[in-house]
């Protein structure tokens, strides 16, 4: 009979349309609140993911304020932040509660450390802050936090698996999607703060020593890893949240 496989297709089609509207999580490392690289970042992504908030951007020379706001579109939505481990749904049976539990729990055993300071670097085709020297312990919290988390995350369906290989992989982040649900993990990781969504060369070379001068005061220090945090993206496409921030060890 006709109805029995439509009321199946159906039940798939729910379940499917659940799973891809549940919120998403992501542990991050984003500066802490209210210093000199937070308030500046804040305000030129034009947002406080810790509020909501939407800020006033600042023009730069040679941007106007649209310009601005339209080369910080992507980045504004995810907020100032650094990713350890990327976005993912929440796997059966495990809720919000029991990562926010194991996030605490982590964040105990992880001592807080310096890294080198960072400078505005054009990365692929995007502006962002990097450090200025590798950091091994970075690179190791990193990872602990992608492998620890791992058990959380859902795995990726094939639509999600064939939208990320239409982005042109190496065969080892080819590895890393199938492995960990993310391309530029592991081995592939390198920490960085995105300041643009995609930009032609142009633009980049024009806007890369102006928003080196605008965050001057607030990356010639060591970068100092205290806390890491817990972001939440409601639904598709909503601007993520900060959820909670967890010190890490003294």
């Amino acid at each position: 009979m006709p109805s029995e496989p439509q009321e199946a297709g159906s039940d798939r089609d729910q379940s499917r349309a659940g799973k891809a509207s549940a919120p998403r999580y992501a542990v991050y490392w984003a500066p802490p609140a209210g210093c000199a690289l937070a308030q500046l970042g804040e305000r030129w992504l034009g947002r406080d993911a810790a509020t909501g908030r939407v800020l006033p951007q600042p023009t730069l020379d040679g941007f106007s304020g649209a310009e601005v706001a339209l080369i910080t579109a992507s980045p504004r939505r995810y907020g100032l932040h650094a990713t350890l481990k990327p976005p993912f749904h929440l796997s059966s049976p495990y809720g919000p509660a029991d990562l926010q539990a194991h996030l605490a729990s982590l964040a105990k055993t992880q001592p807080r450390f310096r890294a080198a300071a960072l400078r505005v670097t054009r990365l692929a085709n995007f502006l962002a802050l990097t450090l200025q020297a590798p950091s091994p312990a970075l690179h190791a919290l990193a990872a602990q936090c992608v492998e620890t988390f791992d058990c959380f995350r859902r795995a990726l369906d094939d639509e999600e698996l064939a939208r990320r290989h239409r982005g042109g992989l190496t065969p080892r982040q080819q590895e890393n999607l199938h492995r960990w649900g993310y391309p530029y993990v592991m081995d592939e990781f390198r920490f960085h703060v995105s300041l643009t969504g995609a930009i032609d060369r142009d633009t980049a070379d024009r806007l890369q020593p102006t928003l080196a001068e605008y965050f001057a005061g607030s990356t010639s220090a060591p970068l100092q890893i205290g806390e890491i945090a817990l972001f939440v993206e409601p639904g598709p496409g909503a601007p993520l949240r900060i959820l909670h921030r967890y010190g890490l060890a003294g």
